[in-house]
């Protein structure tokens, strides 16, 4: 199955800690959190089954906006793919983020991802592209 998400990829942030008592408790920061439960949303609008068992092969194409302050040209490279993202946020961390927005959702829990590839473009249209794929006998 392959899903398109019309949505800028947030990259996860280290959570963020508050006292309650004795105890503390960890939170997303806002963005990562509204990128979670956006994300969700637009999974329950285009997936209406019900989560994926067994183990899985995850595919996740990032494409993240260009900046307006560079010339033309590298525009166009960026686009074309032939410049391709080295900057932060770093790759991992948009895959963390999305792994968690989808959880319950597509699969029932991200430790069923035995294989996965991601990538990361540029693209004048953000968004994220899921390919999952059922792998073995379930």
């Amino acid at each position: 199955m392959k899903l398109v998400f019309e949505i800028e990829p947030v990259e996860q942030a280290r959570p963020r800690a508050t006292r309650m008592g004795r105890g503390i408790r960890l939170y997303d920061p806002k963005k990562v959190s509204v990128y979670k439960k956006q994300l969700a949303m637009m999974c329950q609008l285009q997936y209406k089954n019900d989560p994926v068992t067994g183990p899985l092969k995850v595919e996740l194409t990032f494409f993240r906006h260009i900046q307006s302050s560079i010339s033309k040209k590298e525009c166009e490279l960026r686009l074309s793919g032939s410049h391709r993202p080295v900057v932060k946020p770093d790759t991992d961390n948009y895959v963390k983020s999305t792994l968690d927005g989808l959880n319950g959702l597509l699969w029932e829990d991200d430790n069923q991802i035995v294989d996965l590839i991601a990538h990361k473009y540029y693209s004048d249209n953000p968004r994220i592209e899921v390919e999952v794929k059922k792998i073995g006998n379930d």
